[in-house]
């Protein structure tokens, strides 16, 4: 048997297949993070049409997945968050469920005519779109199939097999399901979300998986000193070459000089840079607060609550919110800088209808806040009245 016929027209060594593997993976991932979720799904970024033309037909080729039906099933996911209605949230499906399953646990939902109607609007509806992708979905990797056979003969099998499970492992397996169960959480959003680290490379910056939820329309997902965000860099790459538009990076809160006047746009400020205003609430309110209270010996108090004081109140369950409100009850520094930090969370919660009713519920903040017995509190109602929002670094990849 002629030796070419078992490895096709570029017969590699071992570490020539796990290269080429390896370098036809990042594509795909690269296609998943910077094509469908940070350009169609969220709008951050505009890639130049051909790259996107590029990117459709990679994710038709390696997964059989529609721009369209993607990109449905991940703003559903967004508008329900770890509650009754996400399509793929291991707080209601488990799991172990979306780590084995969550490739079909996707094409379940994305394949629901009402899914797409109401969440894939403005996707890919060309000829293309409508005579070969959708018509004619597993002629993609049927393609694929053929081509890696023909270039890499038997081990193409291999980088076959590891083409396929790409997606629906790292990105429906992974991401969604590690991605909102084990991990650190910079920010107390109202979901499970958390940052896997140090999987960047593999994943394309879409570990980060806090990070974005808490800004889910910036083109940047690093948000602090040692995260990396590869799919950031290619961005600023293909932004370099013309090739793409950054529309929007997350400004982040930061304390500046106070203002005479807490006016509208001060306000403004707060609401655009809330996950930050918590954060900082967090670290330099109630953390110390409790910590102080701890050192005194109030009660039975121990650092053991930290976890209640801290996480979004929407992501305790029943039995959390009974010890919580059992802490709050018997200490009552914690109790004052708990009902101030859901005071100031009103701000937008969007109960307050109009411009004027949250201005003067922002100064009726500061001024009872600046009035109390707890420092730290005043402190920071202090510090509140100087955030301005800064731009994170636009060039950097980290």
């Amino acid at each position: 048997m002629n030796l070419n016929v078992l490895y096709g027209l570029v017969p590699l060594h071992f570490w020539g297949y796990v290269l080429v593997t390896f370098v036809l993976v990042q594509i795909t991932m690269l296609a998943v993070t910077c094509y469908l979720h940070r350009d169609a799904a969220h709008r951050a970024v505009d890639l130049h049409p051909a790259l996107r033309h590029f990117f459709r037909f990679w994710i038709w080729a390696t997964s059989g997945m529609i721009t369209g039906e993607w990109v449905a099933v991940h703003r559903k996911h967004h508008a329900f968050s770890d509650v009754s209605g996400d399509p793929h949230s291991p707080v209601l499906l488990g799991l172990k469920k979306i780590l084995l399953e969550g490739a079909e646990v996707y094409r379940l939902s994305a394949r629901d005519p009402e899914v797409f109607a109401k969440y894939g609007r403005g996707t890919p509806d060309d000829w293309l779109e409508r005579n070969v992708y959708r018509r004619h979905r597993n002629l993609g990797i049927t393609l694929l199939v053929v081509t890696d056979l023909v270039l890499f003969g038997v081990p193409g099998i291999i980088i076959l097999s590891v083409q396929l499970l790409a997606m629906p492992l790292m990105a429906a397996g992974v991401i969604n399901g590690l991605g909102h169960a084990i991990g650190y959480r910079n920010f107390e959003c109202d979901n499970a979300a958390r940052n896997l680290v140090p999987w960047g490379v593999l994943t394309g910056g879409e570990e980060l998986h806090n990070n974005h939820h808490a800004f889910p329309s910036s083109a940047r997902f690093s948000m602090r000193a040692g995260e990396f965000d590869i799919g950031w860099l290619w961005l600023t790459v293909f932004s370099a070459l013309g090739l793409a538009k950054i529309r929007k990076v997350a400004p982040r809160a930061r304390p500046d000089v106070p203002r005479a006047v807490v006016d509208l746009d001060t306000v403004r400020t707060i609401i655009t840079g809330r996950m930050d205003v918590i954060r900082n609430y967090t670290r330099t309110v109630t953390l110390p607060v409790l910590k102080a209270e701890v050192a005194r010996g109030a009660g039975t108090l121990s650092l053991r609550v930290k976890r209640l004081l801290v996480r979004h109140p929407v992501m305790l369950d029943e039995a959390a919110r009974a010890r919580l409100a059992q802490v709050l009850a018997e200490n009552a520094a914690l109790k004052t800088v708990t009902e101030f930090r859901d005071r100031l969370a009103v701000l937008w919660s969007g109960r307050i209808g109009n411009n004027e009713r949250l201005t003067e519920h922002l100064v009726e903040w500061i001024r009872e806040a600046e009035a109390s017995q707890i420092e730290r509190l005043r402190e920071f109602a202090q510090a509140l009245k100087g955030y301005r929002l800064v731009s994170v670094g636009a060039a950097s990849a980290g």
